[in-house]
């Protein structure tokens, strides 16, 4: 199997969209989790990563930088982007978050809890949804998500979800919303990616953050989850200051 070079798909690209990486450290100590989110109009870029309390743990949400600068429909870039239930640590691109949160409570799967979701509401884009799915409860695994339209036909949903069962040290997976820039901008295509986990926490964030595009990188969050203890550790890196 092929590992891609993250640096190569992340510099290669200005705007893959929002993306997901889901994996394990090299050293196989960590469960891995990172997301990012891009904007190209001033809405999108009007965002930061911020971390509250709920139920006695942590929730990343994005929240307006501005909040007079709030147009339209709200709930496309805000939203709960990180939860974590029990040993499950839950991250998407959208309030789909939500959704997998209340279906494992309620005993569905991480695949049964999406199938009452679609893509985005923002024709002609319908951007994809993509979630992720990290799970300590009896070793390490994970899974990764993506619901699209069908080559822009929005009466068609297409769900996709991946499972990995037996993580590889140093390796991880990779999807984002976007091929690249474009008119309308054109849906993610294929497995989620294989691409190399190089570093702690401290490294590994830093270069996924010089390696997004200046111009179009909005907010970083990437987290290390000890996979023994279950303590994890968070960097969140915002733009907007």
């Amino acid at each position: 199997m092929k590992i891609a070079s993250l640096k190569e798909e992340l510099t290669g690209n200005a705007y893959p969209g929002r993306g997901i990486i889901a994996g394990l450290s090299k050293d196989g100590k960590y469960a891995v989790s990172a997301y990012w989110t891009m904007g190209r109009s001033a809405g999108s870029r009007n965002r930061v990563f911020v971390t509250e309390q709920e139920d006695g743990t942590d929730v990343i949400r994005t929240k307006a930088f501005d909040p007079s600068l709030i147009a339209g429909d709200p709930s496309l870039i805000i939203y709960a982007a990180v939860r974590v239930l029990g040993k499950k640590t839950i991250v998407t691109n959208g309030d789909q978050t939500d959704t997998i949160y209340e279906g494992l409570k309620n005993g569905l799967t991480f695949e049964q809890s999406l199938r009452s979701r679609k893509y985005e509401h923002d024709a002609p884009n319908y951007t994809p949804r993509i979630s992720s799915l990290l799970d300590l409860e009896d070793g390490y695994k994970y899974a990764i998500s993506i619901l699209k339209s069908e080559n822009g036909n929005p009466d068609n949903t297409l769900r996709y979800t991946f499972t990995y069962d037996a993580p590889q040290p140093g390796q991880g997976r990779y999807i984002h919303t976007y091929l690249g820039d474009g008119t309308p901008l054109p849906s993610y295509e294929g497995e989620p990616l294989p691409v190399e986990i190089d570093g702690d926490i401290e490294t590994f964030a830093a270069k996924l953050w010089s390696w997004l595009n200046t111009d179009n990188k909005v907010s970083l969050f990437v987290r290390f989850i000890d996979i023994k203890t279950g303590e994890a550790r968070t960097i969140i890196e915002n733009k907007n200051k």
